[in-house]
């Protein structure tokens, strides 16, 4: 079920017509540290009343490109409810062509969306490597988004980028690609995340940014803060190297109680970022 509200900034287009479709999903129910993601969805698209309509760098006017906002999946009491529910909603978002934009809530919300896809790659912005098989008894839990990724795509087709924090069960199993954020530094994000694209071999692949990934210096409004990030224009480095294979997108772990509003305003420019520079390069097409 989803619940109309108000719209992100811009998204005008029905459902029909749309080639994005955004859908919030407010779940927090297995955070581990600081609850208060599910206010994420809202708290964004508020933020994004923020920004123009014309992405000068890119040349995008984005009263032109077709969005649609499709509100938000309906509050879950648990995991298992939340998967099921918006892997209904995403799988209809798939199945018509459009390309969907998932608004978190914790990162579990990327398990549905991934789900939604076959024969796909998975990249993940993350600090955290979430490649737990359960933690606290949940199998859906935020940790253990990648694992639960690579269980339907192939554990050689998923990726952590931003790493700096992997646990030490996920050290002493067998780990998928990663590149933390130590090398991203040293090496640069470009040359880092060229290397990333590489490691993919699948040509699509959907691409979920985990806020937290950035630095807490940039995005303070997160769960699991952890320093040594990325910065903010490294990401939007990645969106625009990524872009002409994305397929999906998500930005979760938005926590507004522990922002003044510059982190849910940094993931709503986010969103627009890939608007914008998917639009263009399906245009250039």
């Amino acid at each position: 079920m989803v619940l109309r509200g108000a719209n992100f900034a811009f998204a005008t287009s029905s459902f029909e017509e749309a080639d994005f479709v955004i859908l919030g999903v407010p779940f927090d129910r297995t955070t581990s540290f600081r609850s208060g993601a599910r206010a994420g969805p809202n708290a964004i698209r508020e933020a994004s009343y923020n920004f123009e309509p014309y992405v000068f760098e890119h040349d995008i006017l984005l009263t032109e490109v077709k969005v649609h906002d499709a509100g938000n999946v309906e509050d879950c009491g648990s995991a298992e409810d939340m998967v099921q529910e918006t892997r209904q909603v995403v799988d209809r978002i798939v199945q018509a062509g459009k390309f969907p934009i998932l608004i978190g809530g914790e990162h579990s919300i990327t398990i549905p969306a991934v789900q939604a896809f076959k024969n796909i790659g998975v990249i993940a912005v993350d600090a955290h490597l979430d490649f737990r098989e359960e933690y606290m008894n949940n199998r859906l839990s935020h940790a253990c988004v990648l694992r639960r990724s690579a269980d339907h795509v192939g554990i050689e087709n998923v990726l952590a980028f931003g790493v700096r924090s992997i646990s030490i069960d996920e050290r002493r199993a067998k780990m998928p690609e990663y590149i933390d954020a130590y090398t991203i530094h040293d090496e640069g994000v470009e040359k880092s995340f060229k290397r990333a694209l590489n490691m993919i071999r699948k040509e699509n692949i959907y691409f979920t940014l985990d806020i937290d990934g950035i630095d807490p210096a940039y995005a303070p409004g997160t769960g699991t803060p952890e320093p040594f990030g990325l910065s903010s224009m490294d990401v939007k480095k990645c969106i625009n190297m990524v872009a002409p294979r994305m397929v999906g997108f998500d930005v979760n772990e938005v926590s507004p109680p522990y922002d003044k509003g510059n982190t849910a305003a940094l993931a709503a420019r986010m969103i627009i970022e890939v608007l914008a520079v998917v639009h263009k390069h399906r245009r250039a097409q």
